[in-house]
Formats: C-alpha cells, structure tokens, sequence
C-alpha cells in the first residue's frame, strides 16, 4: 500500500499569466506558495478476489472492469499514462474541498502519479512529476488549467515560478528570513465562501479572448514585480496586501466570471472590518478567499466573515512526499533504483565504484 501527501497552494500574484496561451507568446510568472493543507491518495494493488479489477473512493464509489469504464478523468487517463494493467483500489481524502480554487485537481492528478510511480516500484523527480501532470491536464484531459498549480504541488515552497515563450518553466525560491515569512503568514487569513465553482470553466471565460486581456495582466505582472520587492527589501508589510487588492481589482476585470454579488459582499465586508486586501485564491467565481489583515484586526474580521468556515494555514516547503510504503517486494525496487542512480551520479563525477 502507497500513500502520496500533496499540498494545496495559495497564489499570491501572477495568476492568468500561466496559461500557455499567454505565456507561450509573452512570458510569464506567479508568485505562490504551497500551505499545511494536502490532498491524500491511497493506492495498492486489488487481489483478485472481487467482481471488479478497479476500485475509485473519492465523493463518488466506482467498481470498474477496465480503465475506460472510469468516470473520473484523472484517475482514467493517469492509470492510461502509466500502463497499470493490474487490477487497483484508490482512494482521495483532502484536507480541503474540491473545486475550491486551492489547485485541488493538479494537486490531485500530482498526487495520483507520484503513489502510482511508487507502487511500480518508480521514483519520479518533482520536475518530472510537474510536467507530466501539466502534460496530462493540458493535453490529453484538454482542460483550461494554467501551469503554476502542478509546479507548486510538485515542488512545495514559497516560490517564484516564471513560465518562458519557449515553454521553459523555473522555479526561484523566495530567499526571505525566517522571521519575514512568518510576519506574511500572520497577516494572511483564509475563509471559505461555499461557493462551489469548475476553475476551467471560469477559467474559459478569459483564456480564449486572453490576447484582449493584456493591459490587465502586464499591470498583474508589475505588481508580482513590486510585491517581491517589498518583501526583499525589508518594506512595511502593509504594502504586500495593498497590492493584493490592486491585483484582485485587476483580476476582476478580466472577465465577468471571476467575481460575483455574494463575493463582493463578503470581500467589502471584510475590508471594512480592516483587512487591506484580499483575493479569491484560484480562478474566481467562489471557493476560497484569502485576506490580508493586521493581527489586531483579524478577530473582527471573523466576527464580521461569521457565517463562514475560517481555515487557519501555516506554509510548507516539502511539495508531494510519499508519506507511506508498506511493500517489501515493490521496496526492494525502489531501493534497486535508488542505488543505481546514487552510482550513476557517482560516476557522472569523474568516480568509479567496485561492484
């Protein structure tokens, strides 16, 4: 048995510049962070001794015969990808909800290839595993996705993630102290609004026209610029959530989609009881809200935000781990890899080993 732990991601700045529709032609880069939130996959291989060869636990049950009778995207085209012809039992858990605009469906299908890959006995780079995930969101699933939220599933950290014309992805960890990552935490509150939204299909309704949406994200780009500066150059704090309010109103000018009545309420709410900025943390229409608030002001802001969930969050840096391994025979695999590519790169180095 295999279980993956992979972390949901907050982004900060940057967001619709991912989309390959833009940044293949002009660049690209997000500034985002992975949180103390994940999304849990469980996966082994079934004995045969039931009536179906596949077995699915997420909000649905699906006992299948063969890969095409999954319903689930994902986990179809993942199972596809990798060539599992064994009969399989999955399950998700996650520590937030789906469809919620925390990056749930990357961190999902990062999290399904990473326990696969392990219970074939396969170590996957975090690189490898972004760009196979992008590959299969993007490509074979055909969804209107960026390409940050897999990144930072994969990789895990507070980050800089640029997205190049020549498809190129980078990613630059933000060099801040201890002591500046834990003041952002402490101003950063998160609330869920119950608005239940598809990303892609919010997504949609700015993508395909994003070419007459460059004055909104080249003003989204050179805020993404300023808001590192001020967190590098030691500046006021205050100024990190002005400028999460500049962006939101930018984002929200892309498309009559990303924002609503009922988000604009709560969002005006929540800055009259003192927050400073804030921003619907994935595409828009709904899901999650992150605010920017001064310590002393956050309990009002609770008491104002009452009727929703508040979700305390710390950041994290470890991106998708195997959390759990419990199989000697497909152990011994993995050891055998990692051995052999421990000896590779000692001699990749001018060294030689006897065997």
């Amino acid at each position: 048995m295999i279980i993956s732990r992979t972390p949901f991601r907050i982004s900060f700045f940057g967001g619709g510049t991912d989309y390959p529709a833009w940044y293949l032609k002009h660049g690209g880069a997000v500034l985002a962070t992975t949180i103390d939130k994940y999304c849990y996959i469980t996966c082994r291989y079934l004995p045969p001794f039931f009536e179906h060869r596949i077995r699915v636990v997420y909000s649905k049950v699906e006992n299948c015969q063969t890969v095409d009778d999954i319903s689930h995207p994902s986990v179809r085209e993942v199972l596809r990808y990798l060539n599992i012809d064994r009969g399989v039992e999955i399950h998700h858990d996650g520590d937030l909800p789906a469809r919620s605009g925390m990056g749930s469906s990357s961190s999902f299908t990062v999290g399904l290839l990473h326990a696969l890959y392990a219970l074939k006995g396969q170590m996957p780079s975090k690189h490898q595993l972004a760009q196979e995930s992008i590959h299969i969101e993007q490509e074979i699933l055909k969804e209107t996705v960026g390409s940050q939220d897999q990144v930072s599933a994969a990789h895990g950290g507070f980050n800089i993630i640029e997205f190049s014309p020549n498809n190129e992805i980078s990613i630059r960890p933000m060099t801040l102290t201890q002591e500046r990552i834990e003041e952002l935490n402490s101003y950063l509150m998160l609330f869920y609004t119950g608005i239940i939204r598809t990303a892609s299909n919010v997504a949609e309704s700015y993508v395909n026209d994003i070419e007459n949406k460059r004055r909104q994200l080249r003003i989204m780009n050179d805020l993404l610029t300023e808001s590192i500066a001020v967190l590098n150059k030691g500046k006021n704090i205050t100024a990190f959530g002005e400028l999460l309010h500049e962006a939101w109103q930018a984002k929200r000018s892309l498309s009559a989609e990303v924002s609503n009545s009922n988000v604009d309420e709560m969002y005006n709410q929540a800055i009259s009881a003192g927050a400073i900025g804030g921003k619907l943390t994935g595409a828009g229409g709904g899901g999650f809200m992150l605010l920017f608030v001064p310590p002393e002001k956050q309990m009002e802001v609770r008491e104002k935000l009452n009727n929703l969930i508040y979700v305390p969050f710390k950041f994290e840096s470890s991106g998708s781990q195997i959390v759990f391994f419990n199989n000697q025979e497909d152990y011994s695999i993995i050891e055998r890899e990692r051995d052999r590519q421990s000896v590779q790169a000692f001699e990749e180095l001018g060294y030689s080993q006897k065997r």
